[in-house]
This record gives C-alpha cells, structure tokens and sequence, in this order.
C-alpha cells in the first residue's frame, strides 16, 4: 500500500518531516481514499493521523564526557580547538598571575621579611611586569640579598 502523497500533505499540514507522520493501521482504507488537503486535515482531526514526537539525545555521552573532563582527561592537544589565547584569555592569565605576586608580597610584609620600603619597590616591579611569576620574585629576592632563598621556598610550600 503506497501512500506517498498522503505522508506528504500530512506532512505540510502537521508542519513535521514526513518520518514523523504516523497512520492508524486500522482506518488505512480512509486514509487511502483521502486525496485532498481536507481529507487528510479531516483524518488528523480524527486522530487516525498524527505526528510522532520529536526525539531528543539522551545525554549520556554528554555526560560520560563532562565527568571525565572532571577527573582532567579529554584536555590533550587533540581536543584543543581555539588558540592558547582563546582557551585562557591574556587578561586572566595576567591577573592570576598578579594576584599570587601580590598575595606573596604581602605574606613576607607581613611576616617582617621584607620593610615597607623593600615591598612598595617590589610591588612596583609586580605591577610594571618585571616577575614572570611567584618563583621569579622570590629568586630575584635571593639573588639581591633581601632575604634567605631556601628558608622562604619551604615555607612557601607549606
């Protein structure tokens, strides 16, 4: 039994694929002998045509990946898609690097390391760019005699 042009015009009218067009097998004589739009606008009234739902994805992957993205997995060279900048913006990456800088710069002040003097020209350093990172600061301090390198690093660790 073919009926292509009634799938079709069920189709336009329920505004779905034609896949999604679903036919009573019991009233099939009716819907053959429809051949106009009003026929089958009829036979969808009837309830003898209808439109199936609309399948969605179920999720799992999805969520399978996004637990081991979780753990730290699925991050490797071939699941990058956007440049270093576009992953981790410049502007982030300076301000988390800032804030450990001044964070550091602070413990030591407070701590009596280094005098307020020492730390104002230190913070200047900080804020101009001069320290790649936390672990340049506290060489550039060993390396000027400001303070003991090993003692800081331990406890910096801690």
């Amino acid at each position: 039994m073919r009926l292509k042009s009634q799938r079709r015009l069920a189709a336009q009218l329920l505004d779905v694929g034609e896949n999604r067009v679903w036919f009573d097998n019991d009233r099939m004589e009716e819907i053959k002998e429809a051949i106009t739009k009003a026929d089958i606008y009829k036979l969808i009234k009837d309830f003898a045509i209808q439109a199936r739902p609309q399948q969605g994805s179920a999720g799992y992957k999805r969520r399978k990946k996004y637990s081991k993205k979780r753990k730290g997995r699925q991050h490797g060279q071939g699941s990058r898609k956007g440049t270093w900048n576009a992953r981790l913006s410049q502007k982030e990456s300076w301000m988390t690097r800032i804030r450990l800088q001044r964070a550091l710069l602070k413990n030591l002040r407070k701590r009596k390391i280094i005098d307020p003097k020492t730390y104002r020209m230190l913070y200047m350093k900080v804020k101009g760019g001069f320290f790649r990172s936390k672990r340049h600061v506290l060489l550039y301090l060993g390396e000027q005699g400001i303070l003991k390198e090993n003692k800081i690093m331990k406890k910096e660790k801690k």
